[in-house]
């Protein structure tokens, strides 16, 4: 050991002597520093790097499978490589409290769980049941300590039931009670409604993951898209000093996903929110938000009556390119025409590989997180797969 550290010092000797900048000074004794590796950020890289683009895009959606069977609905996802599914009324038992047994078998693979959702608004918008707690309804004229105490209850009510996304916390704003979202609105004005959407997010936090609903804002933009686009000639500046507060206030307030509502502001994207890069970069950009973007239900466009809007595959590829994390299908989608789709616009050069790695790590950290598991992925290759059979 002597030897080896005096031919060290005697090389660093000699080259300290030579022209160029000084040679580094080695301090024996000193263990080098390790950077702090986040080992679900590792898993989700790894991962990553071993999925086909298939499997990523597969990855990307979210999708209802009808009926009372777990196996079936577990074993489309896995079939399919979904990452996610909604359940819908159909998909609940009675009693509700059944799903908890079934949740296991939906999720598949325990250490990278699909996820499960549904819409637990409270009120007229509701899966499981029993759910009587305050809704919006009520909630706009309370205080927002009264939010926080009814998605308490409402997430610790889902996440003993196994579902891990509750898409229910309503961050439009309008006071006009013909407005279909009115009674799912807490509040008639953006200041009143912000407090209490950040208060519903704090009240689900540790029990499910928050959702706000529908981005940019369907109060402002009259018509039900459930069977329409509807618009809004509202400036961008507008929307900043109003509309924006809620959406602001829920992510400050640590939302996990943000859903895109259906919804043309003509003045700053003749598009639907859901297809425009600019909302997009506006909600990463300026709101800072740095989760799951996922579109209201993809079916939706189709049902508008709007020609352009009637190809599925071609409203995936708008919907991935502009920006979205994950694409929601409640009704009916053809899981392969769709990634075939995507596929072939990377192929195209319409949408950058880059663009569905980055939707894709997003959703396996937070997959990977909600499983809390934090080992390395391990991945059999085909020499390992040659031992096993």
């Amino acid at each position: 050991m002597r030897v080896f550290v005096a031919a060290i010092v005697t090389t660093m000797i000699f080259l300290a002597g030579c022209t160029g900048p000084p040679a580094p000074v080695l301090i024996f004794g000193a263990l080098p520093t390790r950077a702090v590796v986040d080992p679900v950020q590792l898993y989700a890289d790894d991962r990553l790097g071993t999925m086909s683009l298939d499997e990523k895009i597969a990855s990307m959606l979210m999708v209802h499978v009808p009926g009372l069977d777990p196996y079936a609905i577990g074993g489309f996802a896995r079939g399919q490589g979904l990452g996610g599914v909604i359940l819908m009324g159909d998909n609940i038992p009675d009693p509700a409290s059944i799903l908890a047994n079934w949740a296991p078998v939906i999720a598949g693979e325990q250490g990278l769980p699909v996820l499960i959702a549904t819409d637990q608004e409270g009120g007229v918008v509701r899966r499981i049941h029993p759910d009587d707690g305050p809704s919006a309804a009520e909630l706009r004229y309370a205080d927002p300590a009264a939010a926080e105490s009814a998605f308490a209850d409402r997430g610790a009510l889902l996440k003993s039931d196994g579902i891990s996304v509750n898409f229910g916390i309503v961050a439009d704003v309008t006071g006009d009670p013909n407005s279909f979202i009115f009674d799912r609105s807490m509040g008639s004005t953006p200041a009143d409604a912000a407090p209490r959407v950040a208060a519903a997010v704090t009240g689900e936090r540790g029990e499910v993951l928050s959702t706000l609903k529908h981005f940019p804002g369907h109060g402002v933009a009259p018509g039900d898209s459930h069977s329409s686009i509807p618009t809004t000639g509202m400036s961008l500046d507008d929307w900043r000093t109003g509309h924006e507060q809620p959406f602001a206030a829920g992510i400050d307030a640590g939302a996990e996903l943000v859903m895109f509502g259906h919804l043309e502001f003509d003045a700053i994207d003749p598009v639907p929110a859901t297809l425009s890069p600019l909302w997009h970069e506006i909600l990463r950009n300026e709101l800072g938000f740095e989760g799951i973007a996922i579109t209201d239900d993809m079916n939706m466009l189709e049902n508008s009556g709007r020609p352009e809007y009637t190809n599925q595959v071609q409203n995936a590829v708008l919907a991935v390119a502009a920006g979205n994390t994950m694409l929601l299908y409640v009704q009916r989608v053809d899981v392969p025409a769709v990634v075939a789709g995507i596929h072939a616009a990377v192929d195209a050069g319409t949408i950058s590989e880059a663009t569905i790695d980055d939707a894709v790590r997003r959703l396996l950290v937070l997959r990977r997180t909600l499983s809390g598991e934090t080992t390395t992925y391990q991945h059999c290759f085909e020499e390992c797969r040659a031992i096993i059979d």
